[in-house]
Formats: C-alpha cells, structure tokens, sequence
C-alpha cells in the first residue's frame, strides 16, 4: 500500500501519468486503476482487495440456504450428514414445504408409494410403510441412504425408530455408502421423473399435491413404457411379496437371565441403575445378562 499512496502523491503533484509510471515500472492501465480507485473510495482504496469470486459455481442457491437453515432451527442437534439428505422437499403454493415419500420396487421399478408429508419425522413416515406393507406384502430387503427416517447416525449401527420396526419384520437393511446416490441409482432416476413431472409448478396445497402424486402413479406404473425393462409397463411385470403383513410380535431372548423393556427416553431400569441405551428402541423389549466371574478371580 506505501508504494500505491507516494505514486498517487505523485500523481496529486500535478505531474503526468506516463512519466510516474515509468518511474514506478507500470503500465499506464495499471496506474489509472490504482489512481480511480483512490478517486472512488480514498485511501482505504489502495488496500489490496479480495481475490474470492463474486460467483461459484457451487454455490447452494439461496432458497436451499433458507432451507437448511430453518431445518438446523428446528432440529439444532442435527449435523451436516442429516441434513445433507433432505434434498427431495420443495414448497408448495401455500408456503409450506412438502416432503415426498416415494417407495419403489428394485426389480420391476414398480412405484409402491408416494405421499406427500409435511415432516421428515418417523411419526409420519409408519404409517406410509404400513400401508404399502398390507397392500403389497412385506419385502425380503430395504435398501436406503443414510437420513433420516431411515437411519439415525449416532445411535448403535445406524439404527433408527423406523429401521428397527423394519428389523423386528424380518427385513434385511441394504444402506448405499455416505455420498453415493449412484448405488441407489433406479430410485434416484424414479425421483428425477416425479419432479419434473408431478412438482414444477408446486400445487397450492397439500391435497392438491398429493392429487398429483396419485395421478402420477397411476401413469407411471401403467402407461408409461420403462426402457430398463424392455419398454414395459412396471404393473405389468410386478409381482407382491408372498410375505403378509403382521405386527411384529415381542421378541424372545431364552438365553438371557432377564428383559427390560427401553423407555421412552431411551433407558433400561435395572434396580437403582438407569443405563442410556438410546431414543430409537424405546418401547422395545432387550435382553440382559448377568455377568458371573470365572473361577479363582
């Protein structure tokens, strides 16, 4: 900055430009933009200035910003892989935001469900799995990214509320690694489709939207052909699991001294004891053991 302020003391000298940038080995475009800068803005001008691009190329937009924001408002305790994995919402004409649950089958490509939920939350998910478990049985596997509601990244194994009612009904947990969505690839592509098909432009409301993800259902799975299965409809080579749907019954441990069922905020009562498990078993039913010493110890 010293060497910019005595050539702009030169300049105020009255003396001209080329000789003084002559003299200070510059060219005169140079010395012109150092001098208008100092003409705009006064000596804070002649500070270097900050090389950062006014644009990036991967630069969140602004509505995600909002987006992400308001979500670490809500849910203060989540980190950036929770978040990370809502890229699916979108708001609606009303200014609420819509969070579709689609579900498809991985062979036939077959569209078992989408619903339209104002939350991300297990609470609202349930009932969706439930229903698409009764009508078109339970599957052998799920295989899902790593957000919630399907997996909780601090507890034991990933486990969720929603992943161990899964694990209770007899289904194998398939999860893509973190930042891998090509691993989920036929699902991802289903998604692709139902936004440009079904949410641009967003209905006003809930019901208006839901509306449109029943029609697009109806078109995807039996009038529209797939490529991946040789131009076909997904209804025409679906087939439903053999398996029925039934509530899990309580587990059994006949090799365990004794069980205590999880409480609500995530902890096993033994006597005065009060063992943290975690929130996503609450309510379930674990085994303990009694630990003896060996002999001699």
């Amino acid at each position: 900055m010293y060497e910019r302020l005595k050539f702009v003391a030169r300049l105020l000298d009255g003396e001209e430009m080329a000789a003084v940038c002559r003299e200070f080995g510059i060219s005169r475009v140079t010395g012109y933009k150092i001098f208008n800068r100092y003409k705009d803005y006064g000596i804070d001008g002649l500070n270097d200035r900050s090389r950062r691009p006014y644009r990036h190329a991967n630069r969140l937009s602004f509505q995600l910003e909002r987006t992400i924001l308001r979500l670490k408002q809500e849910y203060p305790n989540w980190g950036a892989p929770k978040i990370r994995d809502y890229k699916g919402e979108f708001k609606l004409g009303n200014r609420e935001y819509c969070y579709p649950l689609t579900i498809t089958d991985y062979s036939s490509r077959y569209l078992l469900g989408c619903e339209g939920l104002d939350s991300t939350k297990s609470k609202f998910a349930f009932p969706v799995f439930e229903r698409v478990f009764k009508e078109f049985g339970v599957p052998a596997g799920i295989r899902t990214d790593n957000g919630v509601p399907f997996a909780a990244p601090n507890a034991f194994f990933g486990l969720s509320m929603l992943s161990v009612w899964w694990l209770r009904l007899g289904i194998n947990i398939e999860r893509i690694k973190q930042g891998h969505p090509e691993q989920n690839g036929r699902h991802e592509r289903m998604d692709l489709t139902l936004k440009k098909e079904a949410t641009k432009p967003a209905s006003f409301n809930f019901l208006q939207q839901q509306e449109r993800f029943d029609q697009f259902i109806e078109v995807y799975n039996n009038e529209r052909p797939h490529q991946a299965i040789g131009g076909q409809y997904p209804g025409k080579v679906y087939t439903p699991s053999t398996k029925e749907y039934r509530p899990p019954e309580e587990p059994e441990y006949p090799l365990h001294d004794r069980t205590v069922r999880v409480t609500r905020c995530g902890r096993i009562c033994i006597g005065r004891r009060k063992i943290s498990l975690s929130k996503v078993f609450a309510g379930e039913i674990v085994a303990s053991a009694r630990l003896q010493k060996a002999p001699g110890s």
